[in-house]
């Protein structure tokens, strides 16, 4: 059976739980709930596993924070034997308009602390990521208090359908790859 590790970017505890950095935990949760999977607490973060169509998904939230979220990556990879090209990593971008999607098979951090690190501890920025766009409505020097804002009202009204979508992307990005999966989905 072939393996994914879907990782949701996000910070732990309930202060973060409504915040825009925590939208890669918002997709897992999204995708667990569909498929009935409870997440439970291990090594480095809470999983859930869901299995779709003779696929096996990983879902982890690591429990590490954000800024140290390539040592849970690396860990589950390892443990699970999950080699790079089926690990997808979901992430807030704030050079994207609210709720754009954009699905890469590269790419820089792009000032990401999260990504940074996953890219530091798995020494490649070869490794798909999943950019949820948050906006960037925030003045200078305010970037830190906005992604880690709650969504304003127009936002979590929108939430729903953008997750919908997010949950459609992950599991198309199992079972019809990248490249079909980014023309569908990019830019949708």
């Amino acid at each position: 059976m072939k393996k994914f590790l879907i990782v949701g970017l996000g910070n732990i505890g309930p202060e973060y739980e409504e915040t825009r950095h925590n939208i890669g935990f918002k997709v897992v949760e999204a995708l667990a709930k569909k498929h009935e999977a409870p997440f439970g607490s291990e090594r480095l973060g809470d999983l859930a596993r869901i299995k779709i169509k003779g696929r096996s998904l990983l879902l982890l939230k690591p429990s590490t924070y954000m800024n140290l979220s390539g040592k849970a990556v690396v860990y589950w990879m390892e443990k699970e034997n999950i080699p790079l090209e089926q690990l997808l990593v979901v992430t807030d971008d704030i050079h994207l308009p609210f709720g754009s999607i954009r699905l890469k098979a590269k790419g820089s951090d792009g000032g990401h602390n999260g990504l940074k690190d996953i890219q530091a501890k798995l020494g490649s920025s070869q490794y798909n990521r999943y950019r949820f766009g948050v906006g960037a409505n925030f003045g200078a020097g305010r970037q830190v208090d906005y992604v880690l804002g709650k969504w304003s009202e127009e936002e979590y009204t929108a939430l729903g359908e953008r997750l919908d979508k997010s949950v459609a992307l992950v599991e198309s990005f199992a079972l019809a790859g990248l490249a079909r999966t980014m023309n569908q989905f990019n830019n949708s």
